[in-house]
């Protein structure tokens, strides 16, 4: 089988985030990573959230890895060695634990220290195609390092009435890497997500989005969905969950978008 051959020297390192909490970026990190390793992609998952949802989502046990994310941060720990493999082919993780939460403090000492995840980075990122980077709620040293790593960034927007509230926060924050330690960085797109085509305000916020950001929107939104809500707890992907469920297919469809969106970027 032919494999595309635009992005095989060098991965894309995309950063999901968003300071508000509870509007779906770790089901959307989860769920994209999956559905890229299944679209024949080579992916690796940063779980940079003290949480650790990503983690277990994807059925990884604390005691199956040797190094988090935390030791890659503070001690240099490599990549490579703390990447561990999923459920999923193609889909490494490396993962995160609860000691994450202090890891913005030690390494607010440190030289250089919103370049750390981006050097940490750089050792892998021929090595797979897709680099994925799942943030935490906040815009702390941590979200920063992801942004600066990062060649763009996904903001996904809850369907609801303050959904676009944060926004500007963020954009701000965008706009200070940008200009200081990131010119490279992009916005890749917004993705609507607990999407209820039946409530007249999702579609609104949809348009509304659109009229602000026009292209940047992904044409994808995610719904509202049961089955993908439960498969977190099952430590599975929708996609191997119930490969037939809404949630499954949209996120497959937000994959073949992102691949598409990449390939016309790269020529």
């Amino acid at each position: 089988m032919h494999r595309e051959t635009f992005y095989y020297n060098m991965g894309k390192i995309i950063a999901i985030a968003n300071q508000k909490g509870g509007v779906g970026k770790t089901t959307t990190a989860i769920n994209l990573a999956a559905c890229l390793a299944m679209s024949n992609k080579k992916v690796l998952l940063i779980d940079a959230d003290p949480q650790a949802n990503a983690t277990s989502g994807l059925g990884v046990e604390p005691k199956q890895m040797t190094s988090t994310i935390y030791e890659c941060l503070v001690d240099e720990y490599p990549v490579a060695s703390a990447a561990v493999p999923t459920c999923v082919d193609n889909l490494h993780i490396v993962g995160s634990r609860i000691d994450l939460v202090g890891a913005e403090l030690e390494l607010i000492g440190k030289e250089n220290r919103e370049n750390i995840l981006g050097n940490a980075l750089a050792s892998v990122k021929d090595t797979y195609d897709f680099i994925l980077v799942d943030c935490s709620p906040s815009l702390g040293l941590i979200t920063v390092n992801a942004l600066t790593a990062a060649d763009s960034v996904i903001i996904p927007v809850q369907a609801e009435y303050f959904a676009l509230e944060g926004i500007s926060k963020l954009l701000n924050t965008i706009r200070i890497i940008k200009s200081k330690l990131n010119p490279q960085l992009n916005i890749e797109g917004f993705l609507l997500t607990m999407y209820d085509s039946r409530l007249r305000l999702a579609n609104q916020i949809y348009e509304e989005l659109k009229v602000h950001f026009g292209d940047m929107v992904f044409n994808t939104v995610i719904p509202r969905n049961i089955k993908l809500s439960e498969a977190p707890s099952h430590g599975l992907p929708v996609i191997l969950y119930d490969a037939g469920s809404r949630g499954a297919t949209s996120h497959m469809q937000l994959a073949k978008e992102l691949i598409t969106r990449s390939r016309k970027k790269s020529h």
